[in-house]
């Protein structure tokens, strides 16, 4: 295979220039094109499908920057990994950004028709389609474009079309008449992820409802007056003392004069209001359920747009608020309603219009949901290879809640751009014929209108991307079940459960092994992101500024699973900073190789101290990678890599290695450059998955074989090159450097003079073990004399520091000038002084303590504290000089 040596990196790093074409590269070279190997384990994770309906936000960054750093991973482990791209038609806000854009021009859907609307549809989704990939683009995301798929695809249409009919077949779909979420705005059903709710401050109207025989009245309560008109019932528990006389009477409604009865259900609470509840079958979902048990007529006196229908009587025509406001006007003048009090309660808003959303009885298609939701709980108690692992595990709870509370599914929805419900009406009979093309006396029948909900299609994601339902697939037989589905906590109950009970109804196993869950970003304040604040950030502009690497390295490493992210500009620039000193460091390294080829490389021969430090602490941190980012934990992985890169490679091996490289000695050269070249190459391949593109940039200028650092070998612990010892020796020494810098420090002595050093060991080893390594001691302390012994006398005046295993003396003449020292630090007393009787008056001072603000306060007495043990510091310090 061609090998690849360059000579230099550029002198600044700049991300623009390392990014640019750098994504053509690995798409022309088909590095993330899977192979379907069945020599390979495979590896998959399919992406959860952004809507088109715009342009990527930071939690898709986030989402997708941790399956990035998994698939390529596993990639460099050797695995045939398959990272599916693909996007969701998203229905409901697809249509509704269309709508919009027809609008502008005057036009609505119904002026253009079916057909000519969805060709705008289509329009849409391919102007749309484009700004994503260029977005996975910039952020580097390894996909395998060659099999990307579209939820309203050919192949996907025919799993939709597969899965409806079956679960019709086997009366799991069934059309009926129920309460839904109902957007008025938009004319259709909503499912309950598409409802916003919002603290609302609303009213509770309360009225008398007169009795038929003229005996009096009950008291009922409500929040919509409108719905009144559709009442069938009042209700009351069967147990209330209160009302026992009064089941099965007749009270007369207001204002429509209809006679409707008392009815007994144990749904009502006695404590809360009256303990009476109009009961309208047609606009609540309660209310609904109560009027099945009761046989109560369903009267529904609203229109879908939210206007009064003919049942509405004297409202007919209005909006629906308007009618309100009427009712009120009349009830009051009539003596019915006689209280209103202020309520604050949720109400529901369509997500995409804003509309207030109606609880509307309608016919639609359901999934009846219980046998489903059975066999989805069942799997969560089977062995480990069998049910899905939710991490963290604490959302597994999350997951049961929702399938053992579930309602049935309305899967219906008033649009036009979807897949359109395979079913057809006889226009004659009315009978129902579901199936993937209409009978064949075609002209008789006429196809549903609706089409299904978005998440009807998506919950088929991980195995109709597959080329289900060919199960004899090749490429379904070895990619199925996936691998992860990495997404947000907010979508468990709406999209995961889903996913997990089609796959078992369809395939009888789990559609993905493990579930990674993450949060929400969040702005620096902790807030939710949103347009009405403001606060939202562009993923693109955060690439423009510092680089897609950047990005990812905090996205990855800036929270722990299951938890929220705040988003910090300031932690992305520390990060950047990050890139730079790797950036530096690498080409350092790159520069003082001297033209090292990969088969050179040799670490066999005799190395120092440092060299066997750092290729133990290398070791170490592959193996604390590979721990933490098997568990998912990548902002513990990320740590021990930036500790190794920062603090240990570039502060301090590198500044060693200088020793040898500017040295004499050609066999200590040639060691420490493969050292380098090794080690830098290992870390690459290790900071890979997080920052893809300045590794690669990197990789290439080191000696190496291959293409890409995207199918490098993924580092292995290398025991042959472990040497405890040495890493202890290391630590020693690093100990010593630091402390005497620390001194330095302390006694203002710049690194550039020289000074005396005193050490003395524990014992004649370690003693032995700091001889061997004067060199480094000389040369990063700086000294002018240094005495090794395990026999020391402490000077009288020295500054001294204690390690594991040894005790530094730095004589202080030859540290600083005593007299000079004693009078700058007696006039430093003098003024530490001044500031602790400053503060202790303003704090024996009842009207500051009394009056001040309470933080105020407490930074007056924390000051006194640092001032006072700033104070005792100097005092002791003085006191030594002067013995």
């Amino acid at each position: 295979m061609e090998e690849h040596n360059q000579v230099s990196l550029p002198p600044k790093y700049d991300p623009t220039a390392v990014e640019k074409d750098r994504y053509k590269f690995w798409i022309d070279g088909k590095y993330f094109e899977a192979k379907a190997d069945k020599t390979k384990k495979p590896f998959t994770i399919v992406i959860p499908p952004p809507n088109v309906t715009g342009k990527l936000h930071i939690g898709h960054a986030w989402d997708t920057t941790l399956q990035d750093i998994i698939t390529r991973m596993k990639r460099m482990q050797g695995y045939d990994v398959l990272y599916l791209p693909g996007m969701d038609h998203a229905g409901i806000a697809t249509q509704s950004k269309v709508e919009a854009k027809l609008r502008e021009q005057g036009l609505s859907r119904y002026d253009l028709g079916r057909e000519k609307f969805l060709e705008k549809a289509w329009e849409w989704k391919d102007e749309y389609a484009t700004f994503i990939r260029k977005q996975w683009e910039n952020l580097g995301l390894g996909l395998d474009y060659s099999r990307e798929r579209f939820t309203l695809d050919e192949g996907l249409s025919e799993a939709v079309k597969e899965v409806f009919i079956k679960l019709y077949d086997k009366g799991l779909i069934y059309r009926g008449e129920y309460i839904i979420n109902w957007d008025p705005a938009t004319k259709t059903a909503l499912s309950d992820i598409e409802v916003i709710h919002e603290e609302i401050q609303g009213h509770f109207y309360h009225m008398r409802y007169p009795l038929k025989d003229g005996t009096g009245s009950i008291e009922i309560a409500t929040t919509r007056p409108e719905t009144m008109l559709g009442d069938t019932a009042v209700a009351v528990h069967p147990d209330d003392d209160r009302y026992k006389e009064l089941i099965g009477k007749k009270v007369v409604l207001p204002i429509v004069g209809r006679e409707i009865e008392i009815v007994a259900d144990d749904y009502v609470d006695m404590e809360f209001g009256s303990g009476a509840v109009k009961i309208t079958p047609a606009h609540d979902p309660n209310d609904f359920e109560i009027g099945n048990r009761h046989n109560l007529e369903r009267v529904l006196v609203m229109n879908e747009d939210g206007t009064m229908n003919d049942r509405a009587g004297i409202c007919k025509g209005m909006d629906r608020f308007e009618c309100r406001k009427q009712l009120v006007k009349d009830l009051q003048d009539e003596g019915i309603l006689f209280k209103i009090e202020e309520h604050m309660h949720s109400v529901g808003h369509s997500e995409r219009s804003g509309a207030v959303v109606e609880p509307y009885l309608s016919t639609q298609w359901f999934v009846n949901m219980q046998p489903l939701a059975d066999a989805a709980v069942d799997l969560q108690e089977k062995d480990d290879d069998k049910k899905v692992h939710f991490v963290p595990d604490r959302f597994e709870n999350t997951y049961l809640r929702w399938m053992e509370n579930t309602r049935d599914w309305c899967i219906s929805r008033q649009l036009w751009w979807g897949h359109r419900i395979p079913a057809w009406y006889h226009k004659e009979t009315g009978e129902i014929h579901v199936g993937k093309q209409a009978p064949k006396d075609e002209e008789n029948w006429q196809q549903d209108s609706d089409v299904l909900d978005t998440w009807f299609s998506s919950a088929l994601w991980p195995f109709s991307t597959l080329n289900w339902p060919d199960t004899q697939d090749e490429e379904f037989k070895h990619f199925f079940p996936t691998n992860v589905l990495v997404t947000g906590y907010d979508i468990i109950g709406f999209w995961v459960s889903r996913m997990i009970f089609q796959s078992i109804e369809f395939n009888d196993e789990r559609p993905f092994k493990d579930v990674l869950i993450h949060g929400l970003v969040r702005d620096a304040e902790g807030r939710k992101m949103s347009k009405s604040l403001g606060n939202g950030v562009d993923p693109m502009e955060v690439v423009e500024k510092y680089g897609a690497d950047s990005l990812r390295y905090f996205l990855a490493t800036g929270s722990t699973p299951g938890q929220d992210l705040r988003f910090q500009w300031e932690k992305v620039e520390s990060t950047w900073n990050f890139v730079n000193k790797i950036w530096n460091a690498s080409r350092f390294v790159i520069m003082n190789l001297d033209e090292l080829k990969y088969d050179e490389i040799d670490l066999s021969g005799e190395k120092s101290v440092a060299d066997k430090w750092i290729l133990t602490r290398l070791n170490e941190t592959i193996d604390q990678v590979n721990k933490n980012v098997n568990k998912y934990e990548f902002g513990e992985a990320g740590r021990h890599l930036y500790n190794f890169i920062w603090d240990e490679f570039c502060d301090w091996y590198i500044e060693m290695a200088k020793l040898p490289l500017y040295g004499e000695d050609e066999q200590a050269k040639a060691t420490t450059r493969s050292v380098l070249a090794y080690v830098l190459d290992y870390t690459m391949r290790m900071l890979h998955p997080f920052m893809p593109f300045v590794t690669e940039e990197i990789w290439q200028h080191l000696p190496h074989q291959g293409e890409s650092i995207t199918e490098a070998a993924w580092p292995e612990v290398r025991t042959d090159l472990h040497d405890v010892q040495a890493s202890e020796e290391m630590k020693r020494l690093v100990a010593i450097i630091r402390s005497v810098r620390n001194i330095r420090a302390e006694v203002d002595t710049p690194m550039s003079k020289q000074v005396q050093l005193l050490i003395q060991a524990k014992d004649d080893q370690i003693s032995l073990q700091f001889e061997q390594n004067r060199h480094y001691l000389e040369r990063f302390c700086n000294t002018s004399e240094l005495i090794i012994s395990t026999s020391i006398k402490a000077p009288e005046k020295a500054m001294s520091a204690v390690i594991t295993g040894a005790d530094l003396f730095l004589p202080l003449e030859g540290l600083i000038d005593v007299d000079k020292e004693v009078t700058r630090l007696k006039n430093e007393l003098e003024k530490l002084n001044k500031e602790v009787d400053r503060v202790q008056k303003k704090l024996a001072n009842d009207g500051f303590v009394k009056k001040a603000p309470e933080s105020v306060v407490e930074e007056e007495k924390q000051k006194e504290k640092d001032y006072r043990e700033k104070r005792s510091k100097v005092e002791a310090r003085i006191k030594e000089l002067q013995s």
